[in-house]
């Protein structure tokens, strides 16, 4: 049995903008996303049978990494709420991405991997017992999973499912945990981390360390209850600037302010954090992604708030509140209507949980 976890997202600046190459910051949150693997007689997803069309992140997991594998038991369980913009897909992609590798298992060879994959030693998050039989002779290595392997992946399977659009925001973040920054040019003041490229578009991801004076703040998570799928707003906004390019210096201000947010965030700043945060969510509003379900939680919230704004896709889905007082925030949400959760800022990344004698299949048999 191998158990994995990643948790979700609550995107601080520039959702919709990121996909045009604009900076966009997320942060990891408490809430997760964990996936179980078994193998069994057949494929069975929560106890029921496999099915691709109503899985299509697992799916293609399974064909990147499980194409030949015997048939597994996975059980998907967690705390994020879906369809809500707090990242689901990309946990569950990032934490069964971990969880098949683990189970299947690579040799290190030389700081290589076995099969042709190459990553920095220092990234992987477990290493465990592994060995192989090469004739009268066993090799010993190691069962590895990697971060940045784990983000590639996830990021290609949003792609998929989006259409193409995907940015890699969300599958950084759940995969890295903490702060992600994603910029169209190298931030020396920042982390790098890595490229991405995805038709045409490139960005720059990088991580940052937050400041411990921020440990005063909170993030209330206020839920609409409304599911608003990702692939419909994105396209929704892609129409939109077909149709009136000139509303391309929307998604550029939310660039700017973006980057605003980001200074005031490395400087402990959450009051002027919070004034990008509002100040982005006006335009996300001008662009058509808000919804009034949405502008009723973010008007009950703002009174006891730094600042508020929809988090990821928008249609519906969650908004975000920062704040000092988070009770008072939550009850405000909670009686305009919307589900809370609470959640500090900048969460762990993925983890392997649970490994008993893996791997369960060997690739190289």
């Amino acid at each position: 049995m191998v158990q994995a976890s990643a948790p979700g997202k609550c995107i601080l600046f520039g959702e919709h903008a990121v996909v045009y190459g604009q900076p966009a910051v997320a942060v990891a949150i408490d809430q997760r996303m964990s996936v179980t693997l078994e193998l069994n007689d057949i494929w069975r997803i929560d106890g029921m049978r496999f099915n691709p069309g109503r899985h299509p992140h697992v799916e293609a997991l399974k064909q990147r990494l499980w194409a030949n594998g015997p048939p597994l038991s996975i059980k998907i369980i967690g705390t994020i709420p879906p369809a809500s913009g707090l990242g689901s897909s990309a946990a569950l992609s990032v934490a069964a991405s971990a969880a098949l590798r683990c189970a299947q298992g690579r040799q290190i060879k030389d700081d290589d991997w076995a099969e042709g994959w190459t990553a920095a030693r220092p990234n992987n998050v477990y290493t465990g017992p592994w060995e192989t039989v090469k004739g009268d002779s066993i090799e010993l290595g190691a069962a590895s999973v990697d971060v940045d392997e784990c983000a590639i992946l996830a990021h290609a399977v949003e792609a998929s499912a989006q259409g193409g659009r995907a940015s890699p925001l969300d599958s950084s973040a759940c995969a890295h945990g903490g702060c992600i920054v994603l910029s169209d040019k190298i931030e020396p003041e920042l982390n790098w981390l890595y490229s991405r490229k995805l038709n045409d578009v490139k960005w720059e991801v990088h991580s940052i360390k937050l400041p411990e004076s921020i440990d005063d703040v909170w993030l209330v998570i206020g839920n609409t209850g409304i599911h608003a799928p990702t692939s419909e707003q994105v396209a929704k906004v892609a129409l939109l600037l077909e149709e009136t390019p000139e509303r391309i210096r929307e998604i550029e201000t939310i660039g700017m302010i973006s980057r605003r947010g980001i200074s005031a965030l490395m400087e402990g700043n959450m009051e002027g954090v919070g004034r990008a945060m509002s100040e982005n969510h006006l335009l996300l509003r001008s662009l058509g992604v808000s919804c009034p379900e949405l502008e009723t939680l973010i008007s009950a919230a703002a009174p006891s708030s730094l600042g508020v704004k929809l988090t990821g896709a928008g249609g519906g889905g969650c908004m975000i509140a920062l704040t000092r007082n988070p009770k008072e925030t939550s009850e405000a949400i909670e009686l305009a209507g919307g589900r809370t959760l609470i959640s500090k800022i900048a969460a762990q990344g993925m983890t392997v949980d649970l490994d008993e004698k893996s791997p369960i299949w060997n690739p190289f048999e």
